[in-house]
């Protein structure tokens, strides 16, 4: 499937860190033996992460955001 992008700026650069942080809990909680705090944080850092990358993100075409710039302005 082809998606139109809508996660653009910021928003893709806050996404990019939350993942990585979320993803980093979650192995720091499976190592503690923390299971399902270790699936929760990296399935939504996961998530995040693919958010960031592929510049799209479902809820956000749900709900009619777009945070990517403008045509004709530069990022």
């Amino acid at each position: 499937m082809n998606h139109p992008k809508n996660v653009g700026g910021a928003d893709r650069i806050i996404r990019g860190v939350l993942g990585i942080w979320l993803v980093v809990v979650a192995l720091a909680a499976s190592l503690d033996g923390q299971r399902t705090k270790a699936a929760i944080a990296g399935i939504a850092g996961i998530g995040l992460l693919q958010n960031a990358w592929t510049q799209f993100c479902g809820c956000n075409a749900l709900f009619g955001i777009d945070t990517t710039p403008a045509a004709g302005t530069k990022e």
